[in-house]
């Protein structure tokens, strides 16, 4: 396989490439694309294809298929939630070359006069639209990139449900092209279907409680049981398993899941595998991630330690439940990769002794957290202790 030029084209279509990269897409002997990029191009006589469905699967024998120099087309800037960025990754940097246009966020940054360095860019392209509930806070701003002509109703539902119908949402079609359109409206008074290819510029507003991307959301934000971890002692686990971008995060014995949610929504691309043996807890913390913006949170509906497998090793593990259970510290302890956070609550003596004895066996920390909260006393007030939690945090160091 040679190298696959990527060739980002814009609403103006074809006219809007300059010559060199005209001469670039003339040159090739095989033109890839969307049944949309192809018909831009002007007659020619070499191998026209648009991409097998599904893409990703297909993708490289579909390329090893075609001979010659190769040339596909994408959006606007084919690494702005484009082709560019799967082919990378299917076929490796070194066989891509991008050549990019204007990208569908810089004219929509363009025509709402906001800076790149103001709003907050999410694709839900070929993604659940509720991924755009995790940037929900008052005065900020979004720029989403829209699946198709019904994902500002179904963003517009969304906000009205969270508490945040009175954001201003600016719908920008057909960027870039003589059809360019654009209206806005509240998502309450949004009531239409807009073109196929938008942009949705949003000006959050709403009453709702803030959500911070700190951890320690208020318990009253996750559905549960009362098997949850409780806000203050979320916040101090959470600020031990140290959420990074781009890194796996174990909650075993996940309950509401509200460790792993908070995980998440530390960052867009944080990831989190939520373990929980019932079924209908498994379900409220699949409900959870999704009403909270982090759609994506796996669920594995199991017992540990035998549910304790994925594809990637965990960054971090956090057990709030089952530590007792034979077995279950020592496969997370496996799993844990080098230099990774482990964090494990106790609050009955059973579970304290086992913890007291791997904190003399691996050092780490080992703290006690007591919590209480003002509560009436008759006509007066007076403190209410929470449960004292026992808390072991270690850090992975094999070498």
């Amino acid at each position: 396989m040679g190298i696959v030029t990527v060739v980002g084209i814009g609403a103006d279509g074809w006219a809007g490439l300059d010559a060199a990269t005209q001469a670039i897409v003339n040159a090739a002997d095989a033109v890839v694309g969307g049944e949309r990029h192809l018909a831009m191009l002007p007659p020619g006589d070499q191998r026209r294809e648009a991409w097998p469905s599904p893409l990703r699967s297909q993708l490289r024998a579909f390329l090893e298929s075609l001979n010659g120099r190769v040339v596909a087309l994408a959006s606007g800037d084919p690494l702005v939630s484009g082709v560019g960025t799967t082919l990378i990754k299917v076929i490796g940097a070194e066989n891509v070359e991008i050549i990019p246009a204007i990208s569908s966020v810089a004219l929509a940054g363009a025509r709402m006069k906001w800076s790149a360095e103001s709003v907050e860019v999410i694709s839900l392209v070929g993604r659940d639209p509720h991924h755009v509930l995790r940037g929900l806070a008052t005065g900020h701003r979004l720029l989403v990139l829209s699946g198709d002509g019904s994902t500002p109703g179904k963003v517009a539902k969304l906000f009205i449900n969270a508490g945040y119908g009175a954001s201003t949402l600016t719908v920008l079609s057909d960027l870039g092209s003589p059809d360019e359109q654009r209206e806005a409206s509240t998502a309450t008074a949004w009531n239409k279907e807009a073109k196929a290819l938008n942009v949705i510029a949003i000006e959050c507003a709403g009453d709702a409680e803030a959500r911070g991307w700190t951890g320690g959301l208020p318990d009253e934000a996750f559905d549960n049981d009362g098997q949850i971890t409780k806000r203050d002692i979320r916040a101090s686990a959470l600020a031990r398993l140290a959420p990074q971008p781009g890194q796996l995060l174990w909650d075993v014995g996940a309950g509401a899941a509200s460790i792993a949610i908070e995980w998440m929504r530390a960052h867009p691309s944080c990831r989190a595998t939520a373990i929980e043996a019932r079924e209908d807890r498994a379900k409220r913390g699949a409900d959870n991630a999704a009403r909270l913006g982090v759609p994506t949170l796996r669920i594995v509906n199991g017992h540990a330690p035998e549910a304790l497998v994925g594809p990637d090793p965990p960054h971090a593990i956090f057990i709030g439940g089952g530590a007792t259970e034979p077995g279950v510290l020592e496969a997370c302890w496996s799993a844990l990769r080098e230099r990774g956070r482990l964090v494990v609550h106790g609050v009955t003596l059973e579970t304290e002794s086992v913890l007291v004895r791997w904190y003399g066996e691996h050092g780490g920390e080992l703290t006690r957290l007591h919590v209480e909260h003002a509560a009436p006393i008759g006509s007066f007030t007076g403190w209410k202790p929470a449960r004292a939690i026992t808390q072991l945090s270690l850090v992975k160091r094999t070498t």
